[in-house]
């Protein structure tokens, strides 16, 4: 009974959003923990000796930011695919701080700020990590600016790298900060519409002869809700849309579909298979469902509604380059009395 009611405390007394340290179980060389999650391209390789990596961000204007994991945390999986499939997320993370993952059980070796050997465990350990993940954000002297026990939530998350990497702390506590700038969380939602397609998802099977949008994007994503509230509900979106079958997809859903290749497979496989890494991305099939067109950025309306006229307008056949192509849609325009704003 003693060791059930230990268990319950150190179970719901940790923080919302972390997941509690676990032993990891030994495995065979070349093996892969089945709990392992890829971490992007372009988190720093780094040879753990943490005073070369401060240095280094200082060196490019930058600072270190040190990502403690462990495999099979739920938490770390949301950080890596919510926050990082977010293009902005990772856009202002990569402009404010370089990035290295530290396994809180690994055995690799690390020096750390006062010229120690020790493993990655050990560090860990010397950091008191209790939960993962922590995050812990270093200034140029390797001094600790501000510290995670945790996940949190992309729009939370992008004030804290903006926090550090701007050097609020001189100015600020964290606290008050986010008090002054109390950004508005993502609506959780997908934002499906009536018009568009409905499962099952037989894309295959399509006999409208429509080109085919398909929206890759997920709950938890300002720039969706934008997209969806704003950008796509205009008159002259509609208008655009109505010459599309459109299909909204969770990006990391397990939602079975059939693509346009008739390959049976899930909204999660497929993406992962067409390369999908931030949300929203639009992709563009032609009528026989090749892949004609995508785009994967933050962009505002006159840019989607180019993108969906070249399509419709065939003008990816005749003309490559897209750049050229809003090049000429905006003078157009333009000598018809309507005013191109490229940011409104």
């Amino acid at each position: 009974m003693l060791r059930l009611l230990l268990v319950f405390f150190v179970v719901f007394a940790q923080p919302a959003g972390a997941e509690l340290q676990a032993p990891v179980q030994s495995l065979e060389p070349g093996m892969v923990n089945p709990g392992y999650h890829e971490h992007p391209d372009w988190f720093k390789q780094s040879f753990l000796d943490i005073r070369d990596d401060v240095a280094e961000a200082a060196a490019a204007d930058r600072r270190l930011m040190l990502y403690f994991y462990q495999d099979g945390c739920p938490y770390c999986k949301k950080l890596l695919e919510t926050n990082f499939a977010l293009r902005d997320v990772v856009s202002r993370t990569r402009g404010h701080l370089d990035v290295i993952a530290i396994n809180m059980w690994g055995d690799r070796e690390v020096t750390g700020l006062a010229g120690e050997t020790t493993t990655e465990k050990q560090f860990a350990a010397d950091l008191k990590v209790m939960f993962t993940p922590t995050l812990v954000f270093l200034d140029e002297q390797g001094k600790v600016v501000l510290r995670l026990n945790g996940y949190y939530p992309p729009h939370k998350f992008t004030a804290v790298v903006d926090y550090v990497g701007q050097r609020k702390e001189r100015e600020t506590s964290f606290r008050d900060y986010w008090a002054a700038l109390a950004p508005e969380p993502a609506k959780g939602v997908l934002h499906q519409d009536p018009s568009y397609l409905k499962p099952p998802y037989r894309l295959s099977q399509r006999a409208s002869g429509k080109p085919l949008l398909v929206l890759f994007e997920q709950k938890d994503c300002a720039h969706c809700d934008e997209l969806h509230g704003d950008i796509l509900a205009r008159k002259e979106s509609a208008a655009l849309l109505r010459d599309f079958d459109v299909v909204l997809l969770d990006m990391w859903s397990d939602t079975p579909l059939q693509t346009p290749a008739g390959a049976d497979t899930t909204a999660a496989n497929w993406s992962r298979q067409l390369g999908i890494q931030y949300a929203p991305t639009m992709v563009m099939f032609d009528a026989d469902g090749r892949e004609v067109f995508r785009t994967e950025a933050y962009l505002k309306s006159f840019h989607v509604q180019s993108a969906l006229d070249y399509v419709l307008s065939g003008a990816y056949d005749r003309q490559p380059s897209f750049q050229r192509f809003i090049q000429a849609r905006a003078a157009a325009l333009e000598e018809q009395g309507i005013h191109v704003d490229l940011m409104e």
